[in-house]
């Protein structure tokens, strides 16, 4: 097995309507970008920030059950999102006002407390293209089936 220098998570959530339809993605990718793993899920009706906070809370507890507690202690992992309000309230830089994000800050706090090397980093949009594609993908795919219903 290949030995994991870094990894870097690129997150996204969005809705529909805000709120509306809305999904998250996840995209795994090692230090050279290359992707390994993929996630998206529709997640009802929510805004774009609990999207956001689902998507980091579903990173977190896959990046464990994918490399362990005891690996993720020490492995070197990058959050990467283009929301400004996520990546600033979970650095501290911002507060939290709202009931339903505090909620969501709060099991994304506690999750990553067993991480040790964890770093958050807002992006621009364009660098976020593939879990904007799949946040997308997933909400175009529920609202169709919807609609055959």
């Amino acid at each position: 097995m290949e030995i994991l220098q870094k990894i870097i998570i690129y997150i996204d959530g969005g809705s529909r309507g805000n709120p509306g339809p809305a999904a998250f993605a996840v995209v795994f990718t090692k230090e050279n970008s290359e992707i390994f793993k993929i996630y998206s899920q529709y997640i009802g009706k929510a805004t774009n920030n609990e999207a956001e906070y689902q998507g980091l809370i579903f990173a977190l507890k896959k990046a464990k059950s994918l490399f362990g507690k005891e690996k993720i202690k020490s492995l070197p992992i990058e959050i990467k999102s283009d929301s400004e309000l996520l990546i600033k309230q979970m650095k501290g830089e911002y507060k939290i006002k709202t009931p339903k994000i505090q909620n969501l800050f709060l099991k994304a706090w506690n999750l990553k407390i067993d991480f040790k090397n964890l770093k958050f980093s807002l992006i621009p949009r364009e660098e976020n293209r593939e879990a904007d594609r799949l946040v997308n993908q997933a909400i175009d795919t529920e609202t169709r089936s919807q609609k055959l219903l």
